[in-house]
Protein backbone atom coordinates (compact mmCIF):
# COMPACT_ATOMS: atom_id res chain seq x y z
CA UNK A 1 0.00 0.00 0.00
CA UNK A 2 1.63 3.37 -0.44
CA UNK A 3 2.53 6.12 1.93
CA UNK A 4 2.23 9.44 1.74
CA UNK A 5 3.57 12.14 4.31
CA UNK A 6 1.61 15.20 4.52
CA UNK A 7 2.64 18.68 6.59
CA UNK A 8 0.81 21.48 7.02
CA UNK A 9 1.05 24.24 9.24
CA UNK A 10 -1.95 26.31 11.21
CA UNK A 11 -2.60 28.72 13.96
CA UNK A 12 -3.92 27.76 16.94
CA UNK A 13 -7.30 29.42 18.01
CA UNK A 14 -7.49 29.93 22.11
CA UNK A 15 -4.15 27.55 22.21
CA UNK A 16 -3.72 26.65 25.92
CA UNK A 17 -2.22 22.92 27.54
CA UNK A 18 -5.64 21.51 28.01
CA UNK A 19 -6.59 22.16 23.84
CA UNK A 20 -2.83 20.61 23.34
CA UNK A 21 -3.65 17.71 25.55
CA UNK A 22 -7.34 17.16 23.61
CA UNK A 23 -5.89 17.73 20.24
CA UNK A 24 -3.08 14.71 21.17
CA UNK A 25 -5.97 12.24 22.95
CA UNK A 26 -7.98 12.78 19.51
CA UNK A 27 -5.34 12.46 17.32
CA UNK A 28 -3.78 9.73 18.89
CA UNK A 29 -6.81 7.41 19.03
CA UNK A 30 -8.03 8.52 15.51
CA UNK A 31 -4.40 7.87 14.08
CA UNK A 32 -3.77 4.70 15.77
CA UNK A 33 -6.66 3.58 14.40
CA UNK A 34 -6.13 4.81 10.68
CA UNK A 35 -2.60 3.47 10.66
CA UNK A 36 -1.06 6.95 10.48
CA UNK A 37 1.88 8.16 12.50
CA UNK A 38 3.80 11.51 12.97
CA UNK A 39 4.42 14.15 14.77
CA UNK A 40 3.09 18.03 15.87
CA UNK A 41 5.66 20.47 16.63
CA UNK A 42 3.62 23.30 18.74
CA UNK A 43 3.65 26.76 20.14
CA UNK A 44 1.18 29.18 21.00
CA UNK A 45 1.62 30.53 17.60
CA UNK A 46 1.63 27.38 15.82
CA UNK A 47 1.12 24.00 14.83
CA UNK A 48 3.42 22.32 12.43
CA UNK A 49 2.56 19.01 12.18
CA UNK A 50 4.03 15.84 10.36
CA UNK A 51 1.13 12.67 9.28
CA UNK A 52 2.44 9.81 7.64
CA UNK A 53 0.60 6.40 6.19
CA UNK A 54 -2.20 5.18 3.53
CA UNK A 55 -2.79 8.24 1.48
CA UNK A 56 -6.64 8.18 1.62
CA UNK A 57 -6.26 8.01 5.49
CA UNK A 58 -3.52 10.93 5.36
CA UNK A 59 -6.37 12.80 3.37
CA UNK A 60 -8.95 12.37 5.14
CA UNK A 61 -7.00 13.36 8.52
CA UNK A 62 -6.10 16.54 6.93
CA UNK A 63 -9.91 17.43 6.20
CA UNK A 64 -10.66 16.46 9.65
CA UNK A 65 -8.01 18.88 10.85
CA UNK A 66 -8.93 21.55 8.30
CA UNK A 67 -12.29 21.50 9.62
CA UNK A 68 -11.56 21.27 13.67
CA UNK A 69 -12.01 24.96 15.29
CA UNK A 70 -8.82 24.70 17.17
CA UNK A 71 -6.90 25.31 13.92
CA UNK A 72 -6.70 28.40 11.28
CA UNK A 73 -5.45 28.72 8.57
CA UNK A 74 -4.19 25.58 7.70
CA UNK A 75 -1.30 25.67 5.06
CA UNK A 76 -0.45 22.22 3.52
CA UNK A 77 3.57 22.56 2.87
CA UNK A 78 4.35 19.41 1.81
CA UNK A 79 2.97 16.29 0.53
CA UNK A 80 4.90 13.53 -1.17
CA UNK A 81 4.85 9.67 -1.50
CA UNK A 82 7.26 7.80 1.12
CA UNK A 83 8.86 4.15 1.03
CA UNK A 84 9.14 4.76 4.87
CA UNK A 85 7.50 6.33 7.75
CA UNK A 86 9.83 9.15 9.63
CA UNK A 87 7.92 8.50 13.08
CA UNK A 88 7.10 4.58 12.90
CA UNK A 89 5.43 3.89 16.42
CA UNK A 90 4.43 7.05 17.35
CA UNK A 91 0.60 7.43 16.41
CA UNK A 92 1.49 11.55 17.11
CA UNK A 93 4.60 12.41 18.45
CA UNK A 94 4.63 16.15 19.88
CA UNK A 95 7.82 18.38 20.86
CA UNK A 96 6.70 21.83 22.27
CA UNK A 97 10.40 22.71 19.92
CA UNK A 98 10.55 26.41 21.10
CA UNK A 99 13.92 26.87 19.37
CA UNK A 100 13.62 24.33 16.22
CA UNK A 101 11.58 26.63 14.10
CA UNK A 102 11.17 30.09 12.72
CA UNK A 103 10.43 32.64 15.75
CA UNK A 104 7.48 34.45 16.48
CA UNK A 105 8.70 37.24 14.38
CA UNK A 106 9.76 34.94 11.31
CA UNK A 107 6.22 33.54 11.29
CA UNK A 108 4.65 37.12 11.42
CA UNK A 109 6.91 37.67 8.64
CA UNK A 110 5.76 35.32 6.42
CA UNK A 111 8.63 32.19 7.01
CA UNK A 112 5.43 29.79 6.78
CA UNK A 113 4.91 30.98 3.01
CA UNK A 114 8.58 31.42 2.05
CA UNK A 115 9.32 27.58 3.61
CA UNK A 116 11.28 25.21 1.33
CA UNK A 117 10.16 21.57 1.56
CA UNK A 118 13.90 20.61 2.65
CA UNK A 119 13.60 23.23 5.51
CA UNK A 120 10.19 22.28 6.77
CA UNK A 121 11.35 17.89 6.28
CA UNK A 122 14.48 19.11 8.53
CA UNK A 123 12.61 20.25 11.68
CA UNK A 124 11.17 16.53 11.81
CA UNK A 125 14.17 14.81 10.55
CA UNK A 126 15.36 16.62 14.16
CA UNK A 127 12.42 15.69 16.07
CA UNK A 128 13.03 12.08 14.80
CA UNK A 129 16.95 12.24 15.63
CA UNK A 130 15.94 12.40 19.36
CA UNK A 131 15.53 8.64 20.03
CA UNK A 132 12.63 8.89 22.60
CA UNK A 133 11.03 5.53 22.81
CA UNK A 134 7.08 5.32 21.22
CA UNK A 135 4.90 4.43 24.60
CA UNK A 136 3.63 1.18 24.64
CA UNK A 137 0.61 0.16 23.02
CA UNK A 138 -1.72 -0.80 25.87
Amino acid sequence: MPLRQLVYASRPFGFDDAMLAGILLDARRCNARDDITGALICRADLYLQMLEGPEAAVEECYDRIRQDDRHTEARRLLDRPIKTRLFPGWAMRDDPAQSWVWTIEEVRDGAIERATEDEVIGFFERLAAQKIVPPRKT
